[in-house]
């Protein structure tokens, strides 16, 4: 994980400095990064290693050993839940199609059971019909009370999907906006870098 240049994260109340993967887990704070086949994901390894990684030592007998029924038993729910189009949860990650490989990776971060759930592009490189399902995970998770940060270049998926929009520009925030409040050339002006009186003018 990069240290931060400068700033604070308060979560829950209290301030915090995530410095491993393993840390954020500890804290339920779950990642899931844009590059789901560099490093979202194992692609050899089977669709339920791939979801119980995070989470391995829930999964560990007393000698050490992976326990395979509960492991299988989890994946098979996330595969119902999640509608991953697999024959097996055995099935290499490698032979899944885009959007398959995406859910696979949402499945792994929640079983986490995190608090926080930070997507990174979380539609790209996938169909129309892939994206739309991811989209209805979203606001499934929303509605559940699952506190989500979505990171996304795509303007109409920011618009659609958000309470509220944060728009960065070069490390640095440029503006903030109410869903009720977001348009488009609104996002863009601030994105562009115009200062908040030009945004506040397009009101």
């Amino acid at each position: 994980i990069e240290p931060a240049d400068a700033g604070e994260v308060i979560f829950e109340g209290k301030q915090i400095h995530v410095t491993s993967p393993q840390q954020a887990v500890d804290l339920q704070i779950a990642y899931v990064s844009e590059d789901r086949r560099g490093l979202g994901l194992t692609l050899p390894m089977a669709i339920a290693t791939n979801i119980t990684l995070p989470t391995l030592r829930r999964y560990l007998s007393t000698l050490g050993l992976v326990q395979t029924k509960p492991e299988t038993a989890t994946a098979e729910a996330f595969r119902e839940r999640l509608n991953i189009r697999t024959p097996s949860v055995q099935t290499e990650v490698a032979k899944l199609s885009g959007g398959n490989q995406q859910k696979v990776m949402l499945a792994k971060w929640l079983n986490v059971r995190p608090k926080l759930l930070i997507l990174d592009e979380p539609t790209r490189g996938i169909d129309v019909g892939a994206k739309a399902e991811v989209h209805r995970m979203i606001g499934e998770l929303a509605n559940e009370g699952l506190a989500i940060i979505m990171i996304s270049s795509d303007l109409p998926e920011v618009l659609a999907m958000s309470d509220r929009i944060l728009v960065m520009r070069e490390g640095r925030q440029m503006a903030i906006f109410d869903q009720r409040e977001a348009t488009q050339e609104r996002v863009l002006t601030a994105a562009m870098g115009q200062g908040a009186a030009e945004v506040e003018g397009l009101a």
